[in-house]
């Protein structure tokens, strides 16, 4: 969708975006400090918790850590409350509940349901309210942020990259998918321009992100089932389709609802039916340092999640839940992103 600012919330989003690239040469001029500190990959602790010690008591008195840390912070909440000011200036509800209604896409609730605890109360991104804090989170995340702040602070095409994961699947002739936590369809897209023929199903638990989905399958003639639920507990039938797949949603999850979903997963596959996660790099496959500054960034970036899942083995998840042939890996000789592909035994 391309949304057309007005002025003000243009340059607000410009400002956002200045403010991180201005940032950067901080981040350079702190890791020299450490380094002349002697605080390297290979001299910090083992233990998480002891190298944000040791990194905080060599960088205690470090201008450019300060400034790079109140930088962080500020653009880390900013962001999104400058996004859902450009948002109202622009009075695009009319336009966006026709675009709801138009069909074939369609979004099921489940009278009485009740989002998991770890979902709960929690500011996801530290947005204001979590992904229900706004009726139009969904548009307001996936677009506006996405597309006006994410895409221009990271390297590469983070919509490129959706598409590059699905070439790493062994078939092209899925048709029957089930979407792990659609979220505002950025990834539900992909798969439906990789798999033209499959019917494509996506949950989510939050509403607000569904219904950005659905008024892009709409704008697009795509007919989505999508449904509110948790992942793990989908209530869909047994072996329902021949790929499950999701994309970057395990960090927003406890270690105990990853194998939950890793076995939702598998009930729902046919025999012979492949999962594919995409997610963030596990500290593992991380040196010391890297693993590091991952674990700082995902706290100043409300992620309360991250850690447990960065550390947790996903491919000895996947064959707990029974998964055969299960790699986990990064793809095109990097890191990010990270996949566990998985076949059910047929």
């Amino acid at each position: 969708m391309d949304l057309n600012l007005k002025q003000p919330g243009r340059a607000a989003m410009d400002f956002m975006v200045s403010l991180t690239a201005a940032a950067r040469p901080l981040a350079a001029a702190w890791a020299s400090e450490l380094a002349a500190a002697g605080v390297t990959a290979q001299t910090l602790p083992d233990d998480l918790d002891a190298r944000h010690e040791r990194i905080h008591q060599a960088l205690a008195h470090s201008r450019a850590f300060a400034v790079s840390s109140l930088a962080m912070d500020f653009a880390s909440v900013e962001h999104g409350r400058v996004a859902t000011a450009a948002f109202e200036d622009l009075g695009l509800e009319p336009t966006l509940a026709i675009l709801e209604a138009k069909g074939p896409a369609a979004i099921e609730t489940r009278e009485g349901f009740v989002p998991p605890d770890y979902y709960r109360d929690v500011w996801f991104h530290r947005t204001t309210g979590g992904w229900d804090g706004h009726p139009q989170q969904g548009l307001i995340h996936g677009e506006l942020i996405h597309r006006h702040y994410v895409a221009k602070n990271f390297p590469g095409d983070i919509f490129a990259q959706r598409r590059r994961v699905l070439a790493e699947l062994p078939r092209r002739d899925y048709t029957r998918i089930f979407e792990m936590g659609s979220s505002s369809g950025h990834f539900t897209q992909a798969l439906a321009e990789t798999f033209p023929a499959a019917h494509i199903t996506g949950c989510d638990i939050s509403l607000p992100m569904l219904r950005q989905a659905l008024r892009t399958a709409n704008a697009h003639g795509w007919p989505w089932r999508l449904i509110q639920c948790a992942a793990e507990d989908s209530g869909l039938p047994d072996a329902s389709f021949d790929l499950v797949t999701s994309y970057i949603i395990l960090h927003e999850m406890p270690r105990a609802a990853i194998a939950k979903l890793f076995a939702e997963a598998f009930r729902l596959l046919e025999p012979g039916g492949h999962m594919l996660m995409s997610d963030v790099t596990p500290y593992a496959a991380q040196d010391r340092m890297a693993a590091w500054r991952a674990d700082w960034l995902a706290r100043h970036g409300g992620e309360p999640w991250w850690r447990e899942s960065a550390t947790t083995d996903l491919a000895a998840l996947a064959r707990d839940a029974g998964f055969i042939d299960v790699q986990s890996r990064g793809i095109d000789g990097a890191l990010y992103p990270w996949i566990t592909m998985a076949t059910k035994p047929a």
